[in-house]
């Protein structure tokens, strides 16, 4: 059962055998002889401040060097849903849900992580990602640039860009990886090589033909790169690279849409002898990557599937876990280290859809990422940074009795067998969304065609609540669910995850990570 596997990874990262002592040695000298670079957006206010936090915490407590670092974001994973998904694993694997113990448990420092973007009190993906990407806060629905930016102008883009930590990465010549279920033009991954006014400019078609040499369009920018060529990109998102009138290669009713037709995975393929573009598992299984291949795998024309629903195909894309381990295996070979990201992507999507268990199933996947890079690394040179972006209005409510199942009835057996009623004497769900599409039901249309909806509170009694498609009871009706603007947590293990605790502004996540490999230099002395 997969769930199983879930839960006896968690246990073998816990137990990882460390290797002998010398490598670790030797791969501390090589992490302090590397050069340290200001990136462009040094003098930034939000820069400074950053890196002076992240100087103090390093006088006060050292740093050792890492040679490698693996950044694990959980898009949309708040607290909440790391607890309900703790509780999940646990009850679907046949132990105690409350006192389960994920991977990302065993990480020994963790911190609170203030998400806020530079003009949102509540933020979006793309300024959060930046945020611990290049070490600023800037605008929400913007990517690689300071908050001088104008949201949507080209013209504000020269001067304006950062430089990411895997745009630093690449330049010192270490290997450097991106894995996502979500299409591998998306907020989070694009931030590590992207730059643009607005994150919904994925492909030239989204920008209704404004891709220009000066402001590129997400997925051009990626075959563009300046800093090179990532060594590993696994995600989805086919559509974008392909133009309108191609045939997507697993797909016969589906197209591309790039508008000038630019075929940029042909593109990526031309690039040299090593690169190569996969599309589905069995193209995946075929690679070998104790090689120097540059992979490029796109495994659906937008997202990858939810994890719910990937059980039923199993031979069309790979587990989040598989594509960490391949990555990791692939990255490893560079004897100058590696950065790596891992985004548990669609953890967020089902929580806009006000759907817990496809939120659950694709959070337990990730914690499985992270279990299997624990399992594979050492903690001797690789910083491992668990977090999330930002949260969600997912809430843990009322007094359940301990076993209840997460995703049922709240029932709290206390006067007898019956269940924790509302006073209006309906029962309700333990998971539930301060808003979202849960709060109402279509009934019908209208005689202009437009939705009919009933937004009273539905009697859940006999409804089965662990169904797939089972939308959680919320408070507020919108179409789709929204952030939270709680903190986040950030777990840690590895050489700088001393660095990680108490409060933290989430932009020092980046500055830890540079200066944990020696990539970034202290800020100067006043």
């Amino acid at each position: 059962m997969r769930l199983a596997l879930v839960a006896s990874l968690a246990v073998l990262a816990a137990c990882t055998v460390a290797p002998e002592p010398a490598p670790v040695a030797q791969d501390a000298a090589v992490s302090a002889a590397r050069e340290s670079v200001l990136p462009k957006q040094a003098a930034d206010t939000y820069y400074v401040k950053a890196a002076a936090a992240v100087e103090g915490r390093i006088e006060a407590r050292g740093l050792k060097p890492a040679k490698n670092v693996i950044l694990f974001i959980g898009d949309g994973m708040g607290i909440s849903t790391i607890t309900a998904t703790r509780i999940y694993a646990g009850q679907y694997a046949g132990e105690d849900g409350e006192s389960h113990v994920l991977a990302m448990d065993t990480l020994p420092w963790s911190a609170l992580s203030k998400t806020y973007s530079h003009d949102f009190q509540i933020p979006d993906s793309a300024g959060t990602a930046t945020a611990m990407t290049a070490g600023v806060k800037t605008r929400s629905g913007v990517l690689g640039v300071t908050s001088d930016i104008n949201y949507g102008n080209c013209a504000s883009l020269p001067g304006n860009e950062t430089e990411s930590l895997f745009e630093i990465a690449a330049r010192a010549g270490l290997a450097t990886g991106v894995v996502t279920t979500t299409r591998f033009t998306h907020a989070t991954p694009a931030s590590t090589y992207a730059h643009i006014p607005h994150r919904d400019w994925e492909s030239d078609a989204n920008m209704r033909g404004a891709s220009s040499d000066t402001c590129k369009d997400i997925a051009r920018q990626l075959i563009e790169w300046p800093a090179g060529s990532l060594d590993i990109a696994l995600g989805g998102g086919r559509s974008k690279f392909l133009p309108a009138e191609t045939v997507d290669p697993e797909y016969a009713d589906a197209k591309g849409e790039r508008a000038d037709g630019r075929n940029l995975i042909e593109e990526w393929s031309a690039k040299s002898p090593d690169h190569t573009f996969v599309f589905d598992k069995a193209g995946f299984d075929a690679v070998d990557f104790n090689t120097d291949v540059k992979l490029l795998g796109l495994f659906e024309p937008s997202h990858m599937q939810y994890e719910l629903d990937r059980d039923k195909d199993k031979a069309g894309e790979p587990s989040l876990a598989e594509m960490t381990k391949a990555a990791i295996t692939r990255l490893s070979r560079d004897e100058d280290g590696y950065v790596l990201m891992i985004e548990g992507g669609r953890i967020d999507h089902a929580h806009h859809a006000g759907n817990a268990i496809r939120a659950l199933e694709d959070a337990m996947a990730f914690d499985a990422a992270v279990a299997a890079a624990l399992e594979m690394t050492n903690a001797e040179d690789t910083l491992i940074i668990v977090t999330a972006d930002h949260s969600h209005t997912l809430s843990i409510a009322g007094y359940a009795q301990r076993g209840n199942p997460i995703l049922g009835l709240s029932v709290s057996g206390k006067g007898g067998e019956g269940g924790s009623d509302g006073a209006d004497g309906l029962p309700y769900t333990t998971l539930g969304y301060a808003n979202g599409p849960g709060a109402c039901r279509v009934t019908g249309k209208d005689k202009d065609g437009k939705d009919v909806l009933d937004c009273a509170r539905q009697d859940l009694t006999g409804i089965d609540t662990l169904a797939p498609d089972f939308r959680q009871p919320a408070l507020v009706p919108m179409y789709s669910e929204t952030h939270g603007g709680e903190d986040v947590a950030a777990f840690a293990s590895g050489p700088g995850a001393n660095l990680i605790s108490g409060v933290i502004e989430q932009n020092e996540i980046f500055h830890v990570m540079g200066r944990a490999l020696g990539l970034v230099p202290a800020p100067p002395a006043e």
